[in-house]
């Protein structure tokens, strides 16, 4: 199976290439990426940038110029609720947008002419079951850094079952969507501004603590495909 893996910052980039074999680096339509290999799967990986716009054009950019059979976007994520603590993975069965209201016709969170949720592979998903530190369930993706309570309560009123936030998959998931190619999102939980904590100390103690253990959920998961 060819995957390609999308992260938004070099620091998450950082924590996955060591994972590849045979490890090489291509410049194409102005992005960077990096192939190899895990178990007996091909490998491309990239950094798109922080944000919807830069998610967007980096899964483009990489669904026109490799032929990919799945897209897998990982790296962090703020939580949104108590059931998801930092350091745990979330894995995002469904993603929508919690900043898009395309007026009369759509509901708040859909993109006109698409779905309100997005949804990511099950058979992908079945491989990683909830448990004491991973999380199913919704993933809401917006243009900004969610660091204060009153921004979780008003995503919360529209998704009350949000578990985790962050500024990217949503806009993964819609082009794979609109390209057809299947999608997968598993999110390590950085801070957790929606349980009232100081998200901006946590989120700095959880680099500074390096889970490479927990990106390695990822090579788990693909060598058991």
């Amino acid at each position: 199976m060819k995957i390609g893996i999308i992260v938004a910052m070099s620091k998450e980039l950082a924590l996955l290439t060591p994972m590849l074999e045979n490890k090489a680096c291509a410049v194409v339509d102005g992005y960077e990426f990096i192939t190899g290999r895990i178990g007996s799967h091909d490998i491309v990986a990239m950094e798109c940038g922080i944000g919807k716009v830069n998610a967007a054009m980096g899964a483009y950019a990489m669904l026109g110029n490799f032929a990919l059979d799945l897209v897998l976007s990982t790296g962090v994520a703020g939580g949104a609720d108590a059931k998801a603590c930092v350091m745990d993975v979330v894995v995002a069965d469904r993603i929508a947008y919690h900043d898009v209201w395309c007026g009369p016709g759509t509901a708040p969170g859909q993109a006109a002419g698409m779905p309100l949720f997005f949804t990511s592979s099950p058979a992908l998903s079945a491989l990683l079951p909830e448990g004491d530190t991973v999380k199913h369930g919704l993933l809401c993706s917006g243009d900004m850094f969610i660091d204060k309570m009153e921004q979780v309560r008003e995503i919360k009123r529209k998704f009350p079952e949000a578990l985790a936030v962050d500024m990217e998959s949503a806009a993964i998931a819609h082009v794979c969507y609109k390209k057809g190619v299947d999608y997968f999102c598993m999110r390590i939980i950085s801070d957790s501004p929606g349980t009232g904590h100081n998200n901006a100390v946590q989120y700095d103690n959880f680099w500074a603590a390096a889970p490479e253990h927990t990106f390695a959920l990822v090579k788990q998961l693909l060598l058991t495909l």
